[in-house]
């Protein structure tokens, strides 16, 4: 990057919720030549999540669901790398990227006068045994994607063997996690595999078997126990089989053990049971609280330092709005994107020497969706289920998506997948595009090998 400049640099750690749109506000309010604002993020897009689900039964293309940065953010420059480390102390972060390590240096160090971490969160595994072997996360597209095409393959295994076993455990898929991520995966999911099993002479909807494993006694906490209860109902009428008050034992040798004995041979476990900060937050040396977030102000600015803000499933912001002091803002999209604009508006204001302003939000609720043309929804203290909350679910989202363009290309899948029939062909081989090359110049293994 050079020696440090002149002109205010502004160093963005994170591309997703927070930093795009901290970004992105920053780059229409700063006046030319008034500061340079740099993102630094390992993808070069944003990945929109509350639609994986969508993504992953076919609904929208995984083209849509993601945002391409270097065109959003046509004003900052962007390095697709990771921050490995930051010493704030010197006002400079480090940064692997694929340059870096195709020359074998330390990393890329960049220096910069004003700091927005917003690294975002990372899977939050616990040591299962077998979890790291069989276990399959829901977290960015590209496992979306591929969880799609295993649930295919999965349902293409079944119907053309004759071993019982092998069968059964590939009609039975385990989702453990009962929050957003885990609830809307399997609804979605289970809703595209009914649809697909009609295209199977000798597999039907009975034949497979769901499973939500659940540690908590209830699902979706942020849409109400009421709510939670009639997704409860929802998915248990579709044959679902949800344990609450039950934790994943064992997956080893691709059998599933739950605490409450129950043993499920499967081909298929999808980990969604929380997630946590991103290490890197560990290797910066600024204030951290018990559960590893940074320790924020009310106007987003790190505790104890100056010039470093944060915001996120990253920071712990004081809720102003709950009467608990020591009450910290819930690490959801709603509260990150809302933090974005704050957050930007404070670090334009602090390079003019302005006054900031404090984050202040009251949570409106939740939405969820169950799959085709069934939800929950708990906003504003009005309940909705069924179709209107699916309904609301998809227009919430829709709004909130950035990008015109982005949004007329989901807006215009839905319409045709109103007309059209659904598509239920999986491309699994796109995980691997290089292996039926290897197989004719001999030195690979059939695509579908274990």
């Amino acid at each position: 990057m050079g020696a440090l400049k002149e002109i205010p640099r502004i160093l963005v750690v994170g591309g997703g919720y927070v930093g795009m749109y901290a970004a992105l506000r920053m780059q229409k309010q700063l006046k030319q030549g008034e500061a340079e604002i740099v993102v630094v993020e390992p993808q070069p897009y944003m990945t929109y999540q509350p639609f994986l689900p969508e993504a992953a039964a076919g609904s929208i293309s995984p083209r849509h669901v993601v945002v391409p940065l270097r065109r959003v953010l046509d004003k900052c420059k962007l390095v697709i790398g990771e921050a490995r480390s930051i010493d704030h102390a010197k006002r400079v972060a480090t940064v692997a990227t694929l340059a870096t390590e195709e020359e074998g240096s330390g990393g890329l160090e960049i220096p910069y006068d004003q700091l927005i971490l917003a690294p975002g969160s990372v899977s939050r595994t616990l040591p299962i045994p077998g979890l790291a072997d069989h276990g399959i996360g829901f977290k960015t597209v590209e496992e979306a994607i591929g969880l799609r095409n295993h649930v295919l393959e999965q349902l293409d295994i079944a119907s053309s063997t004759r071993d019982v076993e092998v069968r059964d455990a590939a009609l039975t898929f385990v989702f453990v996690g009962g929050g957003y991520a885990g609830v809307e995966a399997l609804g979605e999911l289970e809703d595209m595999a009914r649809y697909a099993v009609r295209y199977y002479h000798n597999v039907t909807p009975e034949d497979m078997k769901w499973i939500l494993v659940e540690a908590t006694g209830r699902i979706l906490p942020e849409v109400g126990e009421e709510m939670g209860r009639y997704a409860i109902s929802e998915l248990r009428g579709r044959n679902v089989d949800i344990r609450l008050d039950t934790r994943l034992e064992s997956v080893e040798h691709r059998i599933a053990v739950l605490d409450d004995g129950s043993r499920f041979p499967t081909r298929t476990l999808v980990w969604t049971a929380g997630v946590k900060p991103n290490p890197v937050l560990a290797r910066t040396g600024l204030p951290l609280n018990s559960h590893g977030r940074l320790t924020c102000t009310a106007e987003l600015r790190i505790d104890g330092t100056e010039a470093a803000w944060a915001a996120g499933d990253a920071a712990a912001v004081p809720d102003l709005t709950s009467p608990d002091p020591d009450a910290v803002t819930a690490p959801n999209a709603q509260h990150a994107v809302r933090q974005a604009r704050v957050l930007a508006d404070n670090v334009v204001a602090a390079l003019r020497g302005q006054p900031l302003r404090e984050y202040r939000h009251k949570y409106v609720g939740s939405v969820a969706s169950l799959g085709l043309h069934k939800g929950v929804a708990n906003v504003y203290g009005r309940k909705l289920k069924g179709y209107p909350a699916w309904f609301m679910h998809r227009a919430y989202h829709l709004s909130r998506v950035p990008t015109f363009n982005r949004k007329a290309r989901i807006l215009a899948e839905w319409t045709l997948s109103g007309l059209f029939k659904r598509e239920i062909v999986s491309l699994g081989s796109l995980e691997n595009p290089r292996a039926e090359f290897e197989l004719a110049a001999g030195v690979g293994r059939k695509p579908d090998a274990p």
